[in-house]
């Protein structure tokens, strides 16, 4: 794939225009090793008159990989920011709240970034057809930026991401599986293909039914992030059978089960220990390990350093 020269598409002229516009909220996640991101929600004037926008930016440094890093930014407008409930509620969607005071029009926008480490545990359980190799093992030696295409599942991956209702720990579960897709979505439409054109291998994903039946899964492996769950009772919550849900799964998310269970398990318990300042065996016990060694075992297999080195950098 011929990427185009190094220009930060937008970033710039974006930044200048949010200067002076009322922030309304804002959350962000900085923690060493991993992604980082920011979540800001602005008041939007009538005078902005910008459209919808997605921005990829990839930095490559020879000689210091620890450099290296993807950077997703998208800009919307046309949302709503409901100042009672800190979300867009379900009035201000219908827009049965036309007069309400508390309905205010917004500009969001969210930045995501991935270094180098992080992304070459995310790109293990990736379908190879599905993400751009070079590029996400930082193979291709020239920065650049390039815009992205904002199709209808990826509208709906930010939308989740700003109108949740998730707090503390099951929010950061949340945001870190979520986003995950969104960079799936990104890397596919890198290739000129959008999300909703891919040909669907598994015949039985053209039911409506069964494809719910693995997003429920998804969902299912998430609440119980400290409480493992095998494939066989997953399948029987979902009332699908154990291949169909291993395919399917693999088809509609790019990654295995068990890889995707990983790495929830064990981004959410670099959180806790940096974040929350649990002790290793704390973490060790929430997220359901039998002990203490085999804890420490799979956090250093998937992010590089021993829990209690992340706990002195804190």
């Amino acid at each position: 794939m011929t990427m185009k020269p190094d220009i930060r598409i937008g970033a710039d002229q974006l930044q200048e225009r949010l200067e002076g516009l009322e922030l309304l909220f804002q959350k962000e996640k900085q923690i060493p090793g991993t992604w980082n991101y920011q979540i800001r929600r602005f008041r939007r004037h009538s005078y902005w008159t910008n459209e919808d926008a997605g921005y990829f930016h990839y930095h490559v440094q020879q000689g210091n990989v620890q450099e290296n890093y993807m950077e997703l930014r998208f800009c919307l407008i046309g949302n709503a920011y409901c100042a009672e409930k800190a979300v867009e509620c379900n009035q201000c969607r219908q827009q049965a709240s036309r007069t309400c005071e508390q309905k205010i029009p917004t500009v969001d926008v969210l930045e995501f970034r991935f270094n180098h480490a992080h992304l070459s545990q995310l790109v293990k359980g990736m379908k190879p057809a599905t993400v751009t190799d070079d590029v996400l093992h930082f193979r291709h030696h020239t920065s650049f930026s390039r815009s992205i295409p904002l199709h209808t599942k990826m509208r709906s991956v930010i939308d989740t991401l700003l109108n949740h209702s998730y707090v503390d720990t099951l929010e950061n579960i949340f945001i870190n599986a979520q986003t995950q897709i969104l960079l799936l979505y990104c890397m596919e439409g890198m290739l000129g293909m959008r999300a909703e054109e891919l040909p669907i291998s598994c015949k039985f994903l053209h039911n409506e039914a069964d494809r719910d039946k693995i997003a429920r899964a998804r969902e299912i492996l998430i609440e119980h992030i400290g409480d493992p769950i095998t494939i066989k009772e997953l399948s029987r919550k979902v009332a699908i059978n154990e291949c169909y849900l291993k395919k399917g799964f693999k088809e509609m998310f790019g990654t295995t089960i068990f890889d995707f269970y990983q790495n929830q398990r064990m981004e959410h318990a670099r959180y806790l220990l940096y974040e929350k300042g649990l002790s290793v065996s704390e973490v060790s016990a929430l997220l359901g390990y039998s002990s203490i060694s085999h804890f420490s075992t799979a956090f250093k297999k998937h992010t590089g350093i021993k829990p209690c080195e992340l706990l002195i950098r804190n």
